[in-house]
C-alpha cells in the first residue's frame, strides 16, 4: 500500500508541473500602448518572449471567433524586460491600437517551445533503472548532444541595389545616384546572445548639380532603427549599439551610438546613452548633435492589471561638438488593462545665460506631452492630450503632411476620438485649443480623418486625413490621401499624395507644397524582387521629383 502511494505521489506531482508549465507558454500577446513606429506588449522575458521574434499583429470584432481575426501588421521585438517588449513596426495595413492581438510566428514558436522545454527538463519527475552496469558509464556512452535552439544563427531579411535620378525644378539640375538597401534580423549570432535587427539604406556615389537636395525618401529613412542588442536572460547586462530607440526612453528619439542598462532584481534598470540624434521626427531636431546621458527606470505590474513603468535621466548635448543644453527627462506610463493609459514626458533645461540666446538662468520645462486614454470598449476610445514647447519646435517641415509630426502640429489642451464601425471603416479626430503666452486669443486645432481597410471587398486600403493646426512653430493645414493594395502574394503597391500650407518663422514666411510618394514592390521569386517608385514634392522649400528602382535578394 506504501509502495502504491508512493507511485500516486510520483505520478500526480509530475502531471501538475506538466500543467503548470503548459498554461505558462503563451503564444498571443496584446498590444497595451502605441507609439509613433512601435507598441509595447503584455508580454516580455518571463512569458517567452526573446529579442528578434516576430509577431502578426490580428484585430477580431466582438463576437467573432480567434480564428477569424484580420492581419493587420507585423513587428519584431527590439527591446525586452520581465514582463513588456517593445517592438518596431515592420509593416502594417493601417494603425495599430490598443487591444489589437499579436502572435507568435510559426518559426519563432518553435524556439519558444525550445527554450521553455530547456527551461523544465530538469523539473519532470522521472524514473531510473538499471539490471547491470556502471549506470554514469552507461549514461555518458548513451549521451547525444541536443539539436541548438531554431533561433541560434537564424538569418533573415533582404539586400538591394538602388539606382536614383533626381530633377530639381529650382536649379535645373539632375542628380544620378547609386546606393544600397539591406534589411536584416539575425538572432543569436554565433551562439551568443547577441542579435541584430533594422534597415539601412545609403548613397555610395553620386553626381549631383550645385545644390543639395534632400527629398521626402530621404528624411524618412532617417527615422528607421538598425543595430546590435545584447539580451541574455541569465544576465543582468542590456546593451544596444547602433541607430536604436532607449528602450526605457523612446521620447528621447533615435540615438546613433550605444546604451547600456544594469538589471538591479526584476523591476529597476539603471544605464547610459549616448551618441548622435539623426531623426527628423523629434521636436528639437538639429543636425550634427551629439548626446550624453544616464537614466534609472522602475516597473512593477502587469498589463493584465495595474502597471507602472517609469524613467527619470540627466543628459546634455552638442552642436558641432559645442555646448547646447543640459536638461532632465522623465516618461512615466500608468495602465489598468486596456481600459485606460496615462502617459507623460517631460524634458526640463537648466538655462546658461548668454547660451543659445538665453537671457535668464536657472530650471525650466521646455517640453511637456500628457495623454490619457480611456477604451470602455474594443471600438471605440477617447483621448485627452496637452502638448507643451517652450521654444520653437524645429522638426523637418517638409514631413508635415505625411502624419508623423501630428503629436507636434497641436499645441495646448486637445481630445481625440477613434470609433470602428462595422465594414473595417474607422473614423479618428482630435480637436483642442492652442494659446500661447503672447496670443491674446486661443485657436482651434483640428484633425480629422476616415480610414478603410479592405474597401467594397477588393484588399484595398485607404486613408483619408485633414488637419488645421495653429502652435509654436506656426500654423497651417494639411490633406492627404494614401492608398495600398497587394495585387498578388508578390506585388504590393502603395500610393499616398496630398498638399500642404504653413506660415513658419523656421522656413521664413507663407509656404505651400504638394507631395506625391509612389512605391512598388515585386517578389519575381522566392528570393530575388524588385522595388521601385517615384517621390514628387513641389512648394517654396523644396521643388524636385525622384524616380528610384532597386533590385536585390532576400533571405
Amino acid at each position: 500500500m506504501r509502495m502504491c502511494g508512493c507511485w500516486f505521489l510520483l505520478i500526480s506531482t509530475a502531471v501538475s508541473v506538466f500543467a503548470q508549465e503548459s498554461q505558462e507558454l503563451r503564444t498571443t500577446f496584446e498590444l497595451r500602448y502605441a507609439t509613433q513606429g512601435g507598441v509595447y506588449l503584455n508580454g516580455g522575458r518571463d512569458e517567452g518572449l526573446q529579442e528578434g521574434f516576430h509577431l502578426i499583429v490580428k484585430r477580431h470584432r466582438d463576437g467573432d471567433p480567434s480564428l477569424a481575426g484580420r492581419v493587420i501588421g507585423r513587428l519584431v521585438v527590439t527591446a525586452i524586460t520581465a514582463h513588456s517588449a517593445v517592438c518596431d513596426i515592420e509593416s502594417s495595413t493601417g494603425e495599430l491600437l490598443v487591444g489589437d492581438m499579436a502572435e507568435i510566428s510559426e518559426e519563432d514558436l518553435q524556439a519558444m517551445q525550445a527554450i521553455q522545454q530547456s527551461k523544465t527538463a530538469r523539473r519532470y519527475a522521472q524514473v531510473v533503472s538499471f539490471t547491470e552496469g556502471d549506470p554514469l558509464a552507461e549514461e555518458e556512452r548513451a549521451y547525444v548532444p541536443r539539436p541548438p535552439s531554431p533561433e541560434v544563427n537564424r538569418v533573415r531579411g533582404r539586400i538591394g541595389f538602388e539606382f536614383n535620378t533626381i530633377s530639381d525644378h529650382q536649379s535645373g539640375t539632375q542628380t544620378m545616384q547609386y546606393g544600397m538597401i539591406a534589411r536584416m534580423d539575425a538572432t543569436r549570432l554565433g551562439g551568443t546572445f547577441w542579435n541584430f535587427t533594422g534597415y539601412w539604406r545609403g548613397r555610395f556615389t553620386a553626381t549631383s548639380g550645385t545644390n543639395q537636395i534632400v527629398t521626402l525618401n530621404d528624411l524618412l529613412n532617417r527615422t528607421y532603427t538598425v543595430g546590435f542588442t545584447y539580451t541574455n536572460p541569465q544576465s543582468a547586462n542590456v546593451i544596444g549599439v547602433g541607430r536604436l530607440y532607449l528602450p526605457w526612453a523612446s521620447s528621447i528619439g533615435t540615438v546613433d551610438g550605444v546604451y547600456y542598462g544594469r538589471k538591479f532584481g526584476k523591476k529597476v534598470t539603471l544605464g547610459a546613452f549616448g551618441g548622435s540624434t539623426p531623426d527628423p521626427t523629434v521636436w528639437d531636431y538639429k543636425p550634427n548633435r551629439q548626446i550624453l546621458g544616464t537614466f534609472a527606470n522602475f516597473e512593477t505590474g502587469s498589463y493584465d492589471n495595474l502597471r507602472y513603468f517609469g524613467t527619470a535621466g540627466l543628459a546634455i548635448t552638442r552642436v558641432g561638438w559645442k555646448a547646447e543644453r543640459q536638461f532632465a527627462f522623465t516618461e512615466n506610463m500608468f495602465s489598468w488593462k486596456q481600459y485606460l493609459s496615462i502617459y507623460h514626458n517631460l524634458q526640463a533645461d537648466q538655462l546658461v545665460p548668454g547660451r543659445l540666446g538665453n537671457t535668464d538662468s536657472g530650471a525650466v520645462i521646455s517640453r511637456s506631452f500628457l495623454t490619457a486614454r480611456i477604451q470602455p470598449v474594443r471600438w471605440l476610445s477617447i483621448d485627452l492630450n496637452h502638448n507643451y514647447y517652450r521654444t520653437i519646435p524645429t522638426f523637418d517641415l517638409v514631413l508635415v503632411g505625411t502624419g508623423l509630426l501630428d503629436q507636434y502640429l497641436f499645441s495646448g489642451m486637445s481630445a481625440g476620438l477613434r470609433l470602428d464601425l462595422p465594414d473595417h471603416v474607422t473614423l479618428y479626430g482630435n480637436l483642442g485649443d492652442s494659446k500661447r503666452n503672447d496670443d491674446p486669443r486661443g485657436s482651434i486645432n483640428e484633425m480629422y480623418g476616415l480610414s478603410w481597410r479592405n474597401a467594397l471587398g477588393m484588399g484595398v486600403n485607404i486613408d483619408l486625413r485633414h488637419s488645421v493646426f495653429n502652435g509654436t512653430f506656426g500654423s497651417g493645414w494639411y490633406q492627404s490621401a494614401a492608398i495600398s493594395r497587394e495585387l498578388s502574394d508578390r506585388i504590393r503597391f502603395e500610393l499616398m499624395g496630398g498638399e500642404q500650407a504653413f506660415n513658419s518663422p523656421i522656413a521664413g514666411g507663407l509656404n505651400r507644397g504638394f507631395f506625391l510618394n509612389s512605391d512598388l514592390d515585386w517578389f519575381i521569386s522566392r528570393h530575388y524582387f524588385l522595388s521601385g517608385g517615384w517621390n514628387f514634392f513641389r512648394g517654396k522649400i523644396q521643388n524636385y521629383d525622384q524616380l528610384f528602382s532597386s533590385l536585390g535578394y532576400r533571405f
